[in-house]
């Protein structure tokens, strides 16, 4: 791909905020001394996985809500906001990157949220997609490694080269995801398609996390037994 297609993958946005002062540092940081980009985005890679806690509670859908810097500042975030941190991220470096969105079928959440959402469809699952070595490869950092301990299922490793996606299965050869429908890769987020679709599918959504429930608590009680 030639270099000026690469632009729109490398510029910042109202949602990718890269240019902001705190992600530049957190990104510079994170990515240490490393010069080769396989490097420098494996380490961001687990900078947001591990380092931003997995809240799908926390869903804001306006531009404020969603841009890595508030992702970043509030310290948690769900799949979708902590894929735009890790792409923000991978940009300030240099490293091209977009993101993807993904329709799946997810048999681990909280009872909180099936009720709310009457399904176990997560629409427009959020990843990155990260430009390295002359190829896309699709980086998933929605889970921190505690949340995988907690539902026993295998955190997603990314070393820069294969995909990194979730496994059919958890540690016990039960069901854990599927994917039902690809959506695309985008330079910047499709809010307005985003928000049709979760208006289409979801009775009251995002209603789950604004009554000051916990995620983290909800997880530790429903899987505290296990």
């Amino acid at each position: 791909m030639a270099v000026h297609e690469m632009e729109e993958y490398l510029r910042p946005t109202p949602f990718i905020d890269w240019d902001h002062e705190e992600v530049r540092r957190f990104a510079l940081e994170r990515a240490g001394s490393a010069s080769d980009p396989v490097e420098r985005a494996v380490k961001l890679y687990y900078a947001v996985r591990d380092g931003i806690r997995y809240d799908p509670y926390a869903l804001d859908l306006t531009v404020e809500g969603m841009r890595a810097s508030t992702t970043l500042a509030a310290g948690r975030g769900w799949c979708v906001t902590k894929a735009i941190l890790l792409a923000a991220c991978l940009r300030s470096v240099g490293i091209p990157a977009r993101l993807g969105y993904a329709d799946i079928r997810n048999h681990l959440s909280t009872a909180r949220m099936r009720e709310a959402m009457k399904t176990d469809v997560f629409f427009w699952h959020g990843y990155t997609s990260v430009f390295l070595e002359g190829t896309w490869v699709k980086a998933t950092p929605a889970f921190n490694v505690e949340l995988c301990t907690r539902f026993r299922i295998r955190p997603l490793e990314f070393d820069g080269r294969n995909d990194s996606i979730y496994h059919p299965f958890d540690l016990y050869g039960k069901k854990h995801m599927e994917y039902l429908n690809y959506r695309g890769e985008f330079a910047d987020v499709p809010l307005d398609g985003i928000i049709a679709t979760f208006l289409e599918k979801y009775p009251v959504s995002g209603d789950y996390g604004r009554d000051g429930a916990d995620f983290e608590k909800d997880v530790d009680d429903e899987t505290s037994g296990g």
